[in-house]
């Protein structure tokens, strides 16, 4: 990849971030990076007319509307419309541009809500989803179809993705639209600044839940770059699975908070239990290196020494 013009489309993002970082790290080729305000993806128009003059040879489509449950149940036609034109935009003029590699992240949130555990590639599209976010999930399977039918009719080599829940650096810390990590951090240090006794938390706890330290999602999508033979979608993801009551208190140990956790019971835990089946990555000797108290230490040192805890209080 030394001498290619990679797009990284969502750079500024966790997933885009995490893509830039070891690329420039490994001097690999030329960077196309483009804000929202210079390329608005769901804009056909303009996709267009920058695929005419930029010409990538690979392409790594990390744009996305996300969120976690509350955002999900607020903005559903965001989340459908915005994720469906983003991928068609740019699936489609990756291939009228002869762009022979893409790298499209669908989600977990794909699978049917009560998926055999580990969930397996195939299961997508064999049971109702969770209700909470199908209409993000709706466009995140209609993304994994858009690959699928180019590879099929068009011969291209476009890779689906299905990461776990993934946290990391220049993650989204924003109060209600944030997944759970982040969320629970800045909610469990803010209380701690402020002597706040009691962290309330959506849900009973007791669903369980597996994380990917985003850094570790980049190394594996790198070694699939060199695979071949197969571009069906793909599940990355750590094989450490833990409730979000557990996930709770190791946040608190990692922030260092002193007061106590409510759960609220009231709100949706969404789906019980979110864990992927990694034979495919496991075939190809790839494991997980970033156990998740490490990674949140790492988030939580990053948190504090980028002002962020400042930014999100004032």
């Amino acid at each position: 990849m030394k001498h290619s013009k990679i797009y990284i489309a969502g750079h500024s993002g966790l997933v885009g971030q995490a893509f830039v970082r070891k690329l420039r790290d490994e001097g690999s080729g030329s960077l196309l990076l483009k804000t929202h305000l210079e390329l608005d993806l769901t804009n056909q128009g303009m996709v267009t007319d920058f695929f005419s003059s930029e010409k990538p040879d690979l392409v790594i489509l990390a744009a996305a509307k996300v969120g976690g449950i509350h955002a999900n149940n607020t903005y559903p036609a965001e989340f459908i419309y915005e994720n469906m034109m983003i991928e068609c935009n740019l699936i489609h003029q990756s291939y009228l541009h002869g762009v022979k590699n893409l790298i499209y992240f669908g989600s977990t949130c794909a699978y049917p809500k009560n998926a055999l555990q580990p969930m397996k590639e195939d299961s997508i599209l064999t049971g109702p989803l969770e209700p909470t976010n199908e209409p993000y999930a709706v466009a995140k399977i209609a993304g994994i179809k858009l690959c699928e039918s180019y590879n099929r009719q068009y011969g291209t080599c476009y890779q689906t993705i299905l990461p776990t829940n993934l946290y990391g650096i220049h993650d989204n810390f924003h109060p209600e639209n944030s997944h759970v990590i982040p969320g629970l951090m800045r909610r469990i240090h803010e209380a701690k600044v402020n002597d706040i006794p009691e962290v309330s938390i959506w849900g009973s706890g007791s669903a369980k839940r597996e994380f990917l330290f985003v850094d570790d999602l980049v190394e594996a999508c790198l070694l699939l770059l060199d695979y071949k033979e197969d571009y069906s979608p793909v599940n990355i993801g750590s094989q450490e699975e833990v409730s979000i009551l557990e996930l709770a208190e190791m946040m608190v140990e990692v922030v260092g908070y002193k007061g106590r956790l409510a759960f609220d019971t009231s709100k949706p835990d969404g789906m019980p239990l979110k864990k992927v089946d990694t034979s495919k990555m496991d075939a190809l000797g790839w494991k997980a290196r970033t156990p998740l108290r490490e990674g949140l230490q790492k988030v939580y040192c990053w948190f504090l020494t980028n002002n962020i805890s400042k930014n999100i209080i004032s």
